[in-house]
């Protein structure tokens, strides 16, 4: 029997749910007793999970940056009693500094992580409104609070939805909505094992960079999430959540 009910009954939408962090927090959200709309490029495998919570598991996929794709997605989702909880985790990175970046890249980053927030939020906004609760969680960085070689696009980007997350926490404090974002630090995750290829860099060399001397884990990250997007956080609004293992502390 489960212990810990405390979002039972929410509605949530996860986008990027199809590995990593995205993955790990559509799982803790479902352990919590959560109904979860799932949503990414790619096919959300729900294998391995109990079957009390493959039976609130609901599957899309769905590019963040296409509006009639997403408007379309989240009129499904909320016919079915609305979104409580909205996770932007869909992204993409880069691994150049600006002369090397094409615009090709930078326009490509930019319309992934910073339109895909905007426009998942834009178009499940008026439900939580109508309702006055919710709460919209987006996944930024510490790309986006201190400089990091060869990630221009991705930075920016980043510095981007942290500034989007703090404009519309305060345009809807008064609404009963909730907007928060998590800046992880270096994360195990199939997503950052990418990125170090791409760069050609040492994924040792990173590690040892660390000061708790390891990776975070995509479940640290989900467990970020879950606070946030729960009652235990219902005085928080509007805040860069740092998630580093002290990375940016040292």
């Amino acid at each position: 029997m489960p212990t810990n009910q405390r979002l039972e009954g929410r509605r949530a939408i996860v986008t990027g749910a199809a590995s990593g962090i995205g993955a790990a927090t559509m799982r803790a959200l479902l352990e919590e007793g959560a109904t979860v709309a799932a949503v990414d490029v790619s096919e959300v495998d729900p294998d391995g999970l109990p079957g009390d919570q493959a039976d609130r598991l609901s599957s899309f996929v769905v590019d963040v940056s296409d509006e009639p794709a997403v408007e379309k997605l989240i009129a499904e989702v909320a016919q079915g009693g609305g979104v409580t909880d909205l996770i932007n985790i869909a992204g993409i990175g880069s691994t150049t500094a600006v002369p090397d970046t094409s615009a090709e890249l930078w326009d490509r980053v930019f319309a992934v992580n910073v339109r895909g927030t905007f426009l998942m939020s834009k178009h499940v906004l008026p439900w939580m409104l109508e309702r006055r609760n919710g709460s919209i969680v987006n996944m930024a960085s510490i790309a986006g609070l201190v400089g990091l070689k060869q990630r221009a696009a991705y930075s920016a980007s980043k510095g981007a939805i942290i500034a989007l997350t703090r404009a519309m926490a305060i345009d809807h404090v008064g609404d009963g909505v909730r907007v928060n974002c998590v800046c992880p630090g270096t994360i195990d995750s199939p997503w950052i094992h990418r990125l170090i290829a791409d760069a050609g860099a040492s994924l040792d060399a990173l590690r040892e960079r660390q000061p708790m001397g390891r990776f975070g884990t995509p479940e640290e990250i989900a467990q970020a999430v879950l606070y946030l997007t729960s009652d235990a956080a219902a005085f928080v609004t509007g805040t860069a959540l740092t998630i580093d293992g002290g990375l940016t502390a040292a």
